[in-house]
């Protein structure tokens, strides 16, 4: 498909009968057709991973420039500040449902292991999301001392811990039950509850909590 210039500043138009993701992504880009962004959906497997696919093989590979690579990776960002505001600061959760679609959407699409910590007062209102600790492929270096330094910097009355496996599959480890166990019992010692540990796999998460975990 051929892409329209508006006739003012030769800029692309968005199709405006129902605009496919390659129309979209041909606008953004600056592409004259949707030739080579249908091209890289099928070959990154779709939207979210194009745009956060590493930015030299875009240009070694597909044949992006340096400009185009940082514009698909501020849409990941913008992807992720979107997400950020499902669970505004100052609102109580409304259902573990809720909490998992957040959490999906930020950490399913990470290359490498993200320990995250969702931080809430008394009445379960959201006071803060963080990404606390960053790993590999593999796993990530969770230290107790340092969630409970976090938890007890923004007055947390209880806390939701949440990472991802990269590998796509959301089920808990023998290690993800150990620290787990871990964390409450250091959290409780000041107070804090720990209220659920959520595994992020691909388009899925699995609550320890519901599974009875710890």
């Amino acid at each position: 498909m051929t892409l329209a210039r508006t006739p003012v500043d030769g800029t692309l138009a968005i199709p405006t009968m129902a605009p496919t993701t390659a129309d979209l992504l041909a606008v953004v880009l600056n592409l004259p057709t949707t030739e080579l962004p249908t091209k890289l959906l099928g070959q990154f497997g779709g939207l979210r991973r194009l745009c956060r696919a590493d930015q030299q093989r875009l240009i070694k590979c597909a044949g992006l420039t340096q400009r185009q690579t940082s514009v698909l990776a501020a849409l990941a960002e913008l992807f992720d500040r979107f997400a950020a505001e499902t669970l505004p600061a100052g609102e109580a959760l409304q259902s573990p449902a809720d909490t998992c679609e957040f959490l999906t959407v930020r950490l399913r699409d990470k290359p490498f292991e993200v320990f995250c910590c969702l931080y809430l007062d008394n009445r379960h209102r959201v006071i803060r999301f963080e990404e606390l600790f960053r790993g590999t492929i593999d796993g990530a270096s969770v230290y107790p001392r340092e969630v409970v330094r976090a938890a007890l910097a923004v007055n947390a009355a209880a806390v939701i811990l949440a990472h991802n496996h990269p590998s796509g599959i959301a089920e808990p480890s023998k290690a993800d039950e150990a620290l787990t166990a871990r964390l409450k019992n250091a959290l409780a010692l000041i107070d804090i509850r720990l209220l659920d540990h959520i595994v992020v796999g691909d388009g899925h998460c699995v609550s320890m909590a519901e599974r009875g975990l710890f």
